[in-house]
């Protein structure tokens, strides 16, 4: 399994990090290893002093492809989930300032939450809402319709360079909003209201 990951989908989340809107997806990619397991709480690593939240709509590859075409990628996947795309900031302002990649600041043990799935059909993902509240502020409150490149649009995209395999998981990108976690602190996922997911920071 492949977790591939969009960088800077929503132009206020790239203005809040100074960072230019990008003419292609912006790609970087997680291990597997990065998956937390359910249920778990998440710790924040001992190499970083800045760890920040990002939600992020999932969807799960169900039909494997190479070079797919952006009017045949909505048959490539059927479930959609939330989920957070942990970031040491720190260390990725490091390793930028270096010209380095950013792997280890996105790519830890347990840096990638992803909920429950479900069927695409439910929702209109042209316009589906969803949120992340942090002790029960709500504090990124993204919409698809905001995205830069939609979800058939990264599909053709990366699968230009990557075979797509069954099972392989894209991060499709986090709305403006993005910020620091604490100990303690509990983050709840929302998809169109409906809270689907609870995690306790350690």
């Amino acid at each position: 399994m492949k977790i591939i990951c969009i960088g800077r989908n929503y132009a206020e989340h790239a203005k809040e990090l100074g960072n230019e809107i990008p003419e292609n997806p912006v790609i970087f990619m997680k291990p597997d290893t990065a998956v937390l397991k359910k249920g778990s709480d998440f710790y924040i690593p001992e190499f970083s002093n800045d760890v920040h939240y990002e939600v992020e709509v999932v969807i799960k590859i169900s039909k494997g492809g190479k070079y797919i075409l952006e009017e045949n990628a909505n048959k490539h996947y059927e479930e959609i989930a939330l989920g957070i795309d942990f970031t040491a900031r720190d260390l990725q302002s490091q390793l930028k300032g270096k010209g380095l990649p950013w792997e280890l600041a996105k790519g830890f043990d347990g840096s990638a939450v992803v909920s429950d799935f479900y069927s695409k059909e439910k929702f209109d993902l042209k316009n589906l809402k969803f949120q992340l509240k942090k002790n029960k502020e709500t504090v990124q409150d993204g919409n698809t319709n905001l995205m830069l490149f939609s979800p058939e649009q990264i599909i053709s995209f990366v699968s230009q360079y990557f075979t797509l395999r069954v099972g392989d998981l894209i991060f499709t990108g986090t709305p403006k909003g993005v910020g620091k976690v604490e100990e303690n602190d509990e983050l709840e996922m929302l998809l169109e209201g409906e809270k689907i997911y609870t995690l306790r920071i350690q």
